[in-house]
Order: structure tokens, then C-alpha cells, then sequence
């Protein structure tokens, strides 16, 4: 049930933020172009990548709610790792092009109308700032929903920037800082979205998720009293959010063993950030080393 109501929750978030934004999308572009600045249409064209990516995030979620079948026996919850990395990916190629566009235009910078660059961005900063609130709660233990944090809490930076800089403008008709403002949201772009690729290839390559020590695993399931060799120690990120684990455990005795297993599954699920859990007993000790991942 609180999953559930979590996942309403952040599809509320998602409908709202893509409303806002797709709405601002059109508002700063269009001005953007008219009053000939490059920092609100960069800054505009960033707001629909950002767009795009909450859309993909959304489906994501939606898709991880859905049912395991035949074919997708852990159901669809990887989908939520594909958004995450795409995202990241995305962003890159963003990145790539608002660059190329500023270095053109920093060589010849244009006027521009600083009082429409000033008010666009002031709004952006509303409903960027808004939107990040959005997920702010969710982005503590979802990487798909901190890649939309990231998203939303950078552009509200970057808009005050753009409002910073066109007072500058305004003061000063130092016409060429519009092109530079549009280098520095493409730095800060690049500086959230690294963050975000790294933790989603990590994922994608099944990597133990960074919030889970595997030796702190190993050495409770070693203080057992009748464990004398754990081997095969596998952890994996299953979604964004949920996290497997697999593990033999060599036991002196199989007394009790079911009992022994419900105790080691709720012991593990309640110290770690364990969500599906598998373990295999064996008698004795087995007498090999460990290869992989293994402990």
C-alpha cells in the first residue's frame, strides 16, 4: 500500500512538472528567438530535453508497476535503469549542441532584449524551483527520480544565472555574456548529468549499488553460528530501486534449516537495503576458491 501510494505520488509529480514545463518550453523559445538571446533559447531547448526525460522517467515507473510474466519474470523494474541512463545519454547530446551553438555566437554576439531575457528567466525560476520540490522527496532513494531532481534543481540555477546576466547586460551592454552564460549552463549541465551516467552504468552493468557495503554483508552472514563458508555473494540493482541478492551459505548442520532461512531473510531485508533475497544452503564446507563477484 505505501508503495503504491508512493508511486501516485510521484506520477503526480511528473504530470504536474511536464504541464509546467512544456508550457514554459514555448513561452522561452518563442522569446528566446524574438529577442534575439541564445541563453534562453539554449536554456529552452535544455527545458525540453528535460521534458523528454521526465516523460521517460514517468513511463518507467509505470512500467515497473506492471506484473512479472513469462517472458519478464522480474517483471519490467529494469525499465527504470534504461530511463536513467537514457536520460544521462541525452543529455550529453544537448550539451554537444547548445556548446557549439554559443562558440559560433560568442564570435559574433548580437543584441538583445535584456528586460524579456530578465522576466522569461525570473519565471523560470519559479517553475524549475517548483518542479525540483516536486521530487525532492522521492530523489533520496529513486536514481530515476534524482535524475529528474538533478534536472529541475539545475535549471533553477541556471535561470537565476540568465537573470544575473541580463541585469549585467542591461548595466553594461556586454552583449557577448549572453553566449558565455550559455557555455556555463552547458558546464552545469555536464556536471549533474556525469553523476547521473556514472550511477545508471553502474546499474546497467549490475554493479553492487553504492549504498550497500558487500563486505558488511559477508561479514554478518560469516558471524552466523553455524556458517563456516559463504560463497557465490551476488548484489545487484534490480531497478532503480530495488535490490537483489543471492548467496550459499555452508552450514555445519541443516537443523532447523527453515527456520534458519526465514531468520537470515528478515535479518538481512531489515539491516540492508535488500528487496529480494535468495539463498542456498549447503552441508559442510566447500572446498574451492570464489571467482566473480564472489566473496
Amino acid at each position: 500500500m505505501a508503495q503504491t501510494h508512493a508511486v501516485q505520488q510521484e506520477t503526480t509529480a511528473f504530470k504536474v512538472g511536464v504541464l509546467l514545463n512544456s508550457i514554459f518550453i514555448v513561452l522561452e523559445a518563442s522569446y528566446g528567438f524574438a529577442s534575439g538571446s541564445l541563453a534562453l533559447v539554449a536554456d529552452a531547448g535544455h527545458n525540453l530535453s528535460d521534458v523528454l526525460g521526465l516523460l521517460i522517467s514517468w513511463l518507467a515507473i509505470w512500467l515497473g508497476t506492471k506484473s512479472a510474466n513469462a517472458k519478464y519474470t522480474y517483471g519490467y523494474k529494469s525499465s527504470s535503469i534504461l530511463a536513467a541512463l537514457f536520460n544521462a545519454v541525452f543529455l550529453l547530446v544537448a550539451i554537444g549542441a547548445i556548446s557549439v551553438e554559443a562558440v559560433q555566437r560568442l564570435s559574433n554576439p548580437g543584441p538583445v532584449a535584456e528586460w524579456d531575457v530578465i522576466i522569461v528567466a525570473a519565471i523560470g525560476v519559479v517553475i524549475n524551483g517548483f518542479t525540483a520540490f516536486l521530487f525532492m522527496k522521492g530523489q533520496k532513494h529513486d536514481l530515476n527520480i534524482k535524475g529528474a531532481f538533478l534536472h529541475m534543481a539545475a535549471d533553477t540555477g541556471v535561470s537565476i544565472g540568465v537573470v544575473v546576466a541580463g541585469f549585467v547586460i542591461l548595466k553594461t551592454g556586454w552583449f557577448w555574456l549572453d553566449p558565455v552564460i550559455s557555455l556555463l549552463i552547458a558546464v552545469i549541465i555536464l556536471i549533474g548529468t556525469w553523476g547521473l551516467l556514472r550511477d545508471a552504468m553502474n546499474y546497467s552493468l549490475e554493479a553492487v549499488p553504492s549504498n550497500i557495503d558487500q563486505s558488511k554483508i559477508y561479514d554478518f552472514l560469516m558471524a552466523q553460528p553455524t556458517i563456516n563458508q559463504v560463497h557465490d555473494l551476488h548484489i545487484w540493482g534490480m531497478s532503480t530501486t530495488e535490490t537483489a541478492m543471492t548467496v550459499h551459505l555452508c552450514r555445519s548442520t541443516l537443523d532447523h534449516n527453515n527456520e534458519f532461512l526465514e531468520q537470515m531473510n528478515k535479518q538481512l531485508s531489515e539491516q540492508f537495503p535488500l528487496t529480494h533475497i535468495t539463498i542456498q544452503i549447503e552441508l559442510g564446507k566447500v572446498d574451492y576458491e570464489t571467482t566473480d563477484s564472489s566473496i
